[in-house]
C-alpha cells in the first residue's frame, strides 16, 4: 500500500512539474517552433516507471492549457507517452539513450499535427528538423544534464 501511494505522489508530482515548467516558459512551451524545457523531464523514466503516467497526463494538462487544439492534445501526448514508454525500456542501456525516444517520437508524430492540424505551410521534412533541433536542446542537453543531476541521488528519490 505505502508504495503504491509514494508511486502515485511521484507521478502526480511529475505531471504537476511539467504543467508548471509549460506554462512558466509559455513562449518556449507552444507555438511553431519550440523549446519545450518540460520536455527534459521525459528522462524520467529512466528512473522510475511512475514517470510514465505523470509525463503522459502532465502533457495533456500542458497541452490543454496552453490553448492547443484536440488534434495536439492527443498525438502531442501520444508522443510523450510512446516516448516515456521506450525511455523506461531503454533503462538498462546506456544512460544516454535515454533522451533518444522523446527526440525520435516527437519529431515522427509532431510535423503531422503541425502540418494537418494547423495548417502549417512549411514541409513535413522541415518541421520535422525543427521538432527534432527543439527536442534535441530540451531532452540532450537539458534532459542529460537533470539525469546527472539526479542520477546521484536516485535511490532516495525514485520508487523503482
Amino acid at each position: 500500500m505505502r508504495k503504491n501511494i509514494r508511486y502515485l505522489t511521484t507521478a502526480v508530482m511529475i505531471a504537476a512539474m511539467y504543467v508548471v515548467l509549460c506554462i512558466a516558459l509559455r513562449p518556449f512551451s507552444y507555438g511553431e517552433v519550440q523549446v519545450r524545457v518540460a520536455e527534459a523531464l521525459t528522462i524520467l523514466p529512466y528512473f522510475t516507471s511512475a514517470a510514465i503516467p505523470g509525463l503522459f497526463i502532465g502533457c495533456i494538462i500542458a497541452n490543454l492549457l496552453g490553448g492547443s487544439i484536440i488534434l495536439d492534445v492527443v498525438f502531442g501526448s501520444l508522443a510523450t507517452l510512446l516516448a516515456a514508454i521506450f525511455t523506461y525500456l531503454l533503462r538498462k542501456q546506456n544512460r544516454f539513450l535515454a533522451s533518444l525516444p522523446p527526440i525520435v517520437f516527437n519529431a515522427l508524430i509532431v510535423p503531422y499535427v503541425l502540418k494537418y492540424g494547423y495548417g502549417l505551410p512549411f514541409t513535413i521534412g522541415f518541421m520535422t528538423l525543427t521538432v527534432a533541433i527543439g527536442e534535441i536542446i530540451s531532452c540532450g542537453i537539458l534532459g542529460q544534464i537533470l539525469l546527472a543531476a539526479l542520477n546521484k541521488r536516485k535511490d532516495s528519490i525514485f520508487v523503482d
